[in-house]
């Protein structure tokens, strides 16, 4: 792994400990998870314990140890999504990129996850996709929005 960008983005963040969180956020946003070399290395240069890191890194939901795909697919799944056939487009969704929810491809293209809420029940169902928020679903519609994330 290229440790000048983690660098880099600890070097923004002058060095600070107190900036441990944002410094996680931006090689997650760069990355699109967290490599246990780039927590290494904050470890190493911020002078803060492993264990920390790891504990804030597995304590928040935005973060991921593993390997993420470059597309965020989150379905929402609940009570005024389900009602209106959440089901049905997950379904859709887990078939058109060959993953279960939890699970990102081999192709490091997609994750997906669902969520019980976005937000948005007036839109419901509804599919988020890299925070672009895609409303009224149907299976139809949810195949052809996902052949523009191919």
């Amino acid at each position: 792994m290229n440790m000048d960008k983690i660098d880099q983005i600890i070097d923004k963040h002058h060095v600070e400990a107190s900036s441990l969180l944002q410094i996680l956020l931006d090689i997650q946003k760069e990355k699109n998870w967290l490599p246990k070399e780039a927590l290494g290395r904050i470890s190493e240069r911020l002078d803060v314990p492993l264990t920390r890191i790891q504990h804030i890194a597995t304590f928040y939901k935005a973060f991921s140890l593993v390997p993420k795909g470059r597309h965020n697919v989150h379905v929402c799944v609940g009570t005024a999504c389900h009602v209106r056939g959440a089901t049905r487009i997950l379904d859709t969704v887990q078939e058109a990129i060959g993953i279960k929810s939890g699970e990102t491809d081999l192709d490091l293209k997609f994750s997906l996850e669902t969520v019980n809420c976005l937000g948005c029940c007036a839109l419901g169902p509804v599919v988020d996709i890299d925070g672009k928020v895609h409303g009224k679903m149907t299976p139809v519609k949810t195949s052809e929005v996902l052949k523009l994330y191919e």
